[in-house]
């Protein structure tokens, strides 16, 4: 694909996604930039502003297989990766594969299972291979996690610990919808009480596992200046100096940010990177990784306040 047609791309999925998600267009372009550069996107909102909805439906648009992990207080590692199983037919144990074997894993409301559990994932995540009593076995290159979690209801929840959440490219906050949209919504979905269907909504798939494949080698086609990735290192050397942030982010924090400012840079048309490709993803980046101080939270400050100051002290290079 040449990088100068990526923008057309990018609105015939977004224009696919809005058959039944309206007003995910941002969303459409962050989840893009994920999948090239190999990343995972954290979905947090309230219940019911379509976050399962649309990981189904960019999913399905790109071709990819799917699974569904429903997160509970009960379920167990086994539950997600599999576990070998003797079979008295043939007197020899087999591999019954997990819902992780797939191209695209929802992991739906993953804070409502123990941290044992949630720890099942980090393999998964980060090398792209799971490990079952010793033996590692290797994921589709294309694997790619989209999980959901809900902020309002803490009880019987698990929050994240910093180990999981730093797998995340991406943690995308989802509100509630636009006056205009949520009606879109209520017109388009109103025949029915369940999950709307994409086959009835006319929602066609754009690319396959191939398409993926190509896609995610665009980004190695982007040149970053030394001052944009300078750049990029004194706004994450400033999350760890910054008075009102205990937890800033690290280093391998910083190297993700660079890497999806080359697929923001494309999403764009350009084979180039600028100070506002950083600029864009900066908060999405880095809101899940860093950790206000207890003077900050005495104060009311909010994270993204401290971020955008940050973004506003540091230099922006010429």
């Amino acid at each position: 694909m040449d990088l100068t047609q990526f923008p057309a791309y990018l609105e015939r999925l977004k224009s696919e996604v809005s058959k039944v998600v309206f007003g995910a267009d941002d969303r459409v372009r962050q989840a893009m930039i994920a999948l090239m550069v190999r990343g995972h996107i954290l979905l947090e909102g309230p219940p019911g502003v379509a976050k399962t909805l649309f990981a189904r439906v960019f999913a399905h648009c790109l071709g990819l297989s799917s699974r569904r992990l429903q997160c509970t207080p009960d379920l167990m590692p086994g539950d997600v990766l599999g576990a070998n199983i003797f079979d008295f037919k043939t007197q020899t144990f087999a591999l019954t594969k997990g819902p992780v074997f797939t191209e695209f894993l929802l992991v739906d409301e993953i804070n409502r299972t123990p941290p044992k559990t949630q720890s099942a994932l980090l393999e998964a995540m980060q090398e792209r291979s799971v490990t079952i009593d010793g033996t590692t076995h290797t994921l589709p290159p294309q694997f790619m996690v989209v999980a959901t979690q809900n902020p309002i209801e803490h009880e019987g929840t698990y929050p994240l610990p910093e180990a999981q959440l730093d797998r995340f490219l991406f943690q995308l906050l989802v509100g509630y919808p636009e006056p205009h949209e949520e009606l879109s919504a209520v017109l388009a979905h109103c025949n029915s009480a369940g999950m709307p269907s994409l086959e009835d909504a006319g929602v066609q798939p754009i690319m396959n596992v191939q398409g993926v494949a190509a896609l995610q080698t665009l980004p190695g086609r982007v040149r970053i200046e030394e001052d944009v990735a300078k750049y990029a290192v004194e706004l994450g050397r400033a999350t760890r100096e910054h008075r009102a942030l205990a937890i800033g982010i690290s280093p391998r924090a910083t190297t993700m940010l660079v890497a999806a400012a080359r697929a923001a840079a494309i999403c764009e048309g350009r084979d180039f990177t600028i100070p506002d490709d950083i600029k864009s993803i900066f908060e999405s980046v880095v809101r899940h990784r860093v950790i206000l101080s207890s003077g900050a939270e005495m104060e009311g400050l909010e994270i993204k306040d401290v971020l955008h100051e940050i973004l506003q002290s540091v230099p922006v290079p010429r």
